[in-house]
């Protein structure tokens, strides 16, 4: 079984559409907490409540990232979205920790993030702009074949 982490943007239904797309294929998905409320405030519900915002988000921050590098170490492959809103600073993390252990890397981004993740592009071995390049991917990967 192929595992395949998906981390980055959490605004749109890019996870689904892939994992959607790739059904019957021989692949298992993980990915971070997409909740946000929940990811943010993980670490003040398990470790108690921190008055300072920083401490708060540091608690979080630190527990996200225990469960984010045992997502990525036990992948084989780690696809990393960067979406048209936000900045994505935690999946530049995620793109270049998996570039750091050898992992396979996908990224997708639409064509205006070109030049502002041209560095980031380049650890990776594709670069998509669609969910479904991905699917295909995955699909050619597990089975040689290519897209009807």
């Amino acid at each position: 079984m192929l595992k395949v982490y998906l981390s980055g943007e959490i605004h749109t239904d890019w996870r689904e559409q892939i994992s959607q797309g790739a059904a019957g294929l021989d692949v298992s998905f993980s990915s971070p907490v997409t909740d946000h409320a929940a990811s943010d405030d993980c670490g003040v519900a398990i470790l108690g409540a921190e008055p300072n915002k920083f401490w708060h988000d540091h608690k979080g921050a630190k527990l996200n990232a225990m469960r984010t590098r045992k997502g990525i170490e036990d992948a084989d492959i780690v696809v990393v979205r960067f979406g048209e809103k936000y900045k994505q600073w935690n999946a530049a993390f995620d793109a270049g920790y998996a570039s750091a252990l050898g992992k396979s890397l996908i990224v997708l981004h639409g064509p205006d993030h070109q030049h502002a993740l041209k560095e980031v592009d380049a650890a990776a071995l594709a670069v998509a702009e669609k969910p479904a390049q991905v699917v295909e991917m995955l699909r050619y990967i597990l089975t040689s074949e290519l897209p009807a």
